[in-house]
């Protein structure tokens, strides 16, 4: 159907929030440290994590297999989210003072604007709604358990452990060398700020995160976006009420921050694969339209598996992307080089 458009409206989109802190690092640690299934393909080798182990108190030891039984890092999250905390002492205080109430709906995920009644109510121990929402969230899988253990938890205890976990970690771990990890995590947030300011918010995030295109949602009005080098190179993604939360891997140049002849590595990767006469006629093939294997394969008059090694180039660069069947053109990846290289020489 054909439309007449006499709208003067623009499309919506989010707004951008940006936030780093030690304390973020300390509950991506535990919950790092926790994940059995995924710490093999952490930057961070095996030893790293052995070493904690081997060093850690009886009690933190105790502590971290409590979190790995019931996945308390997620309630450590949600916490944080509730105001911009300063230090450890300000968040294990604000834990400390909840009133019980609060204190469990905060724990429990936010699975949606239009299940808050029955967040609050699981926080008063409703069982049908606690078993309501393990419903909402079978498909996930670990909220259904995770929510049943908050509901049913003894508060005191709960926050007990919470606060020790936390400042165990943060004693073991973070306090080792906090000058140089807050030094990497602000020189990351002050990088990504200045580019924050020469992109529209789609094509930051995208650039921020790696490669990740983050579309906007009705009830979603701010990404929140938080450094962290613990998880590297992962993104971690949440929800929170009225947000979309990116745990994103700080940039490789924010490692070493005095040296700032280091180029950002992706930014080196889609220079490398734009470096190629074959992948320069892909991205203007692309650039027209998205298109299958078969048809670039015939348009250029080479053989599949060229053409795959190409795609392989291009995507690791996170240059293009496969969308139903077909490969597809990352254009905020490729209109944002002009801005990434500008960042690169004049910070």
């Amino acid at each position: 159907m054909d439309i007449l458009n006499f709208t003067g409206r623009k499309r919506e989109t989010y707004k951008i929030q940006l936030e780093y802190s030690l304390l973020w690092e300390c509950a991506l640690g535990i919950a790092a440290i926790t994940n059995t299934p995924l710490i093999k393909t952490l930057e961070k080798q095996q030893d790293y994590w052995a070493g904690i182990r081997n060093s850690a108190s009886k009690e933190l030891l105790q502590h971290i297999d409590f979190v790995e039984k019931n996945n308390t890092w997620k309630a450590l999250l949600q916490l944080l989210h509730m105001k911009p905390f300063t230090h450890l002492s300000e968040f294990t205080s604000y834990i400390h003072d909840l009133p019980n109430i609060d204190f469990k709906f905060i724990c429990l995920p936010f699975i949606g604007t239009h299940y808050q009644e029955i967040r609050h109510h699981a926080a008063t121990g409703d069982q049908a709604a606690m078993k309501e929402m393990q419903r909402l969230t079978s498909d996930h899988p670990y909220l259904p358990n995770y929510i049943a253990f908050i509901c049913l938890a003894e508060e005191k205890l709960l926050k007990e452990h919470l606060i020790d976990v936390m400042t165990g970690w943060y004693e073991a771990v973070i306090n080792n060398n906090s000058e140089q990890l807050l030094a990497i995590l602000k020189t990351d947030y002050e990088g990504k700020k200045q580019m924050a300011e020469k992109m529209d918010s789609e094509e930051f995030v995208e650039w921020a995160t790696g490669g990740i295109s983050y579309l906007p949602e009705p009830s979603i009005h701010t990404v929140i976006l938080i450094p962290q080098y613990i998880y590297r190179p992962w993104n971690i993604e949440a929800d929170i009420e009225g947000a979309k939360v990116f745990y994103y891997p700080i940039a490789n140049e924010s490692i070493s921050p005095n040296d700032k002849y280091t180029p950002n590595h992706f930014f080196v990767l889609k220079h490398k694969a734009l470096g190629d006469e074959v992948r320069m006629r892909m991205v203007k093939m692309l650039h027209e339209h998205d298109r299958t294997l078969q048809e670039l394969t015939s348009q250029l008059n080479i053989g599949k598996s060229t053409i795959h090694h190409h795609l392989k180039i291009l995507r690791a660069a996170k240059l293009v992307e496969t969308i139903q069947s077909k490969y597809s053109l990352k254009r905020n990846a490729l209109e944002g080089l002009a801005k990434e290289l500008d960042l690169y020489l004049n910070q």
